[in-house]
C-alpha cells in the first residue's frame, strides 16, 4: 500500500463524520435565515402589519369625512332642508349678504371634530 491510500482511507471516516452535521446545520441556517427575513418572514409579517394598521387609520379618517359629507348631504335634501346651512351655502357660494350684516366663515365641522 502506497501512503497517500492509507492517508485518505484514515481521514475519510473524519470526513463522512463531520459532513453531515455540517450540512445539517448549513440547511437549518438557511431555512431559519429565510423564515425571519425573506420576503414571507417575521420582519415582513412585522412590515406588512404596520401599513395596514396606517391604512385603517386611513380609512376610518375617510369613513369620517364621508359621514360628515353624507350628514350635510341629508340636511339639504327636500324631506329635511335645513334653512340655516341653505343660507350658509347661498352666502358662501353666491357671496350675498345685506349691507349691515358682518359674515365669518368657520371651515371647523359643526359637531366640533376635525
Amino acid at each position: 500500500m502506497r501512503k497517500s491510500d492509507t492517508w485518505q482511507e484514515a481521514h475519510r471516516p473524519a470526513v463522512k463524520r463531520l459532513a453531515g452535521p455540517f450540512l445539517l446545520i448549513f440547511i437549518m441556517f438557511y431555512l431559519g435565515f429565510h423564515a425571519v427575513s425573506g420576503e414571507r418572514g417575521v420582519f415582513a409579517l412585522f412590515r406588512e402589519t404596520r401599513k395596514l394598521e396606517i391604512l385603517n387609520a386611513q380609512l376610518a379618517e375617510v369613513k369620517e369625512k364621508h359621514d360628515a359629507l353624507e350628514r350635510r348631504v341629508h340636511l339639504l335634501s327636500d324631506g329635511s332642508l335645513d334653512l340655516d346651512l341653505l343660507d350658509e351655502q347661498v352666502r358662501r357660494v353666491l357671496g350675498m349678504a345685506n349691507q349691515n350684516e358682518i359674515v365669518y366663515f368657520d371651515d371647523e365641522p359643526q359637531d366640533g371634530k376635525k
